[in-house]
């Protein structure tokens, strides 16, 4: 019997297939222990559904941007001007709209971490 790089087994993998089958029919939870069932949203989680948070959005608070720009840049993104930025936010295949706002920022700044650009970005679009 080869298994490559299968690291469960045969009966296992059946096993989960029948856990499954359930949620795959009715399109949602079918199991009655609520402490199996994926928690709700929080009221201060950010908004994902909506597409990603564009600086000057009526969703653009501070704290939603400065996450945004943070899912992107590491710590070894900074300091750096806008023209690196916004190079480094390709390199992570952040949106368009995230990397054209970075662009349009002054192009003699520069920013020591991901709070003072979003900050700035903040500032710029009001």
């Amino acid at each position: 019997m080869q298994r490559g790089s299968d690291r469960l087994s045969v009966h296992r993998d059946d096993e989960m297939k029948h856990e499954l089958q359930g949620l795959l029919r009715s399109g949602h939870p079918t199991r009655t222990e609520e402490w199996h069932d994926p928690e709700p949203s929080a009221e201060d989680d950010p908004e994902v559904w909506g597409g990603p948070v564009v600086p000057g959005s009526p969703l653009a608070s501070l704290a939603v941007v400065r996450l945004e720009l943070a899912r992107f840049l590491g710590r070894g993104s900074f300091p750096a001007g806008p023209g690196a930025l916004v190079v480094a936010l390709r390199r992570e295949h952040a949106p368009d709209a995230l990397v054209d706002a970075v662009r349009e920022l002054p192009h003699t700044q520069r920013y020591g971490n991901v709070q003072q650009l979003a900050e700035a970005l903040v500032d710029a679009r009001r």
